[in-house]
């Protein structure tokens, strides 16, 4: 149906017709669901442009392309257009007879439509394709693995699936393509968990689940460009949950997201926020030498997001250690946060003003 639309009323992220656009700063139109799910995936920068957005991006209602599309859809009324058959690509998948190429062909077509398409995800979910995929996702094939991961990640983008997902041993084939898949079968499957984590019991489950934080780890240290980020990204969506810090921690994560922080990669500096909210975070952080440093130099030199975690980093440590107050004093902080009192983040104001307090002997250590 959506492709009888222009393609300006269709969302970049979903590739279906917007029901409720509004505009991002970047000035690009999204559907409101599609680009609030990726914002509450952390993301800070804009889907098509890729340029960093406010900390807390506003969504601005485009009224005139909703009337657009309503006026649109008046005049030009849709034909319905008939699915594939869903069912001869799973079965395809399934069967004994299959030739390789043939199940690489069968996840190509059903990722391609799954893809823009919420009601065909539906349908395929309903005919079973989840335990089709995630037994082609066991594959030694890394091909075939790559593509039946690409496939679950579309399934995962609806709430509904989520939770399913999970229940029905997503997690197993997920964690394994974390540990042995190729270099793109490790950045989906950490993807995949990021997206599945949204769902607040979902964190729980995963972070619970043998190995999975210690794979993402893994790929957080020995992984390039994608799949560094995508674990970085995974750990903040699971570490929300504080289980999952004290996991992340014994995990050996700190003095790996502390290097990688220091490198540039500020999702690792918004990791350590949330694990210094854990005593054994901290202390982990505290028994790293140079620690304060490369938060000062996050402060310095990082975009605004970067600076707030840092800030809340360092509030969590200097509250709870006179020794970090003392190091943080000798590295400038006081100075840097009396630059922040007065500017316009709100989140680094806060963050910034509140370190004043502590460094300057106006909050007790607990």
């Amino acid at each position: 149906m959506a492709t009888q639309f222009p393609d300006d009323f269709k969302c970049p992220i979903s590739l279906e017709i917007m029901s409720d656009p509004v505009i991002l700063s970047s000035g690009h139109t999204f559907d409101r669901p599609s680009i609030q799910r990726w914002l509450d995936a952390g993301h800070r920068s804009c889907p098509v442009t890729k340029l960093p957005l406010p900390d807390n991006p506003s969504l601005i209602p485009n009224h005139a392309l909703r009337s657009l599309i309503s006026n649109f859809a008046l005049v030009f009324p849709p034909k319905p257009q008939p699915y594939p058959e869903p069912q001869a690509l799973i079965s395809n998948l399934t069967s004994p007879s299959s030739c390789l190429d043939s199940k690489l062909d069968s996840l190509d077509q059903l990722t391609k439509l799954s893809k823009r398409d919420s009601a065909f995800r539906r349908r395929i979910t309903e005919a079973g394709a989840v335990s089709a995929v995630l037994n082609c996702a066991a594959s030694d094939n890394s091909g075939l693995q790559e593509k039946s991961l690409s496939l679950l990640l579309n399934l995962s983008l609806d709430d509904d699936n989520k939770v399913g997902l999970v229940a029905e041993g997503a997690i197993s084939r997920i964690v394994a393509a974390l540990q042995t898949g190729s270099a793109d079968s490790r950045a989906l499957a950490a993807t995949i968990i990021t997206s599945l984590a949204v769902v607040e019991v979902n964190k729980a489950t995963i972070g619970a689940y043998p190995y999975a934080i210690r794979a993402l780890v893994l790929l957080l240290r020995d992984g390039k460009g994608r799949g560094k980020k995508e674990a970085a990204t995974a750990l903040y969506a699971l570490c929300s949950f504080p289980d999952n810090r004290r996991r992340a921690v014994q995990c050996g994560s700190v003095p790996i997201l502390i290097r990688i922080a220091d490198s540039g990669l500020e999702r690792a500096v918004e990791v350590l926020g949330l694990l210094a909210k854990s005593k054994e975070g901290r202390e982990a952080m505290e028994r790293f030498n140079g620690c304060v440093m490369v938060l000062v130099r996050v402060v310095k030199n990082g975009n605004s997001r970067g600076i707030e975690y840092a800030l809340l980093t360092l509030n969590s440590l200097c509250c709870h250690s006179e020794e970090m107050c003392a190091e943080a004093r000798s590295e400038g902080v006081l100075d840097l946060c009396m630059g922040f009192v007065e500017g316009d983040n709100e989140k680094i104001r806060r963050n910034a003003s509140s370190l004043v307090r502590v460094l300057s002997g106006g909050h007790s250590m607990r």
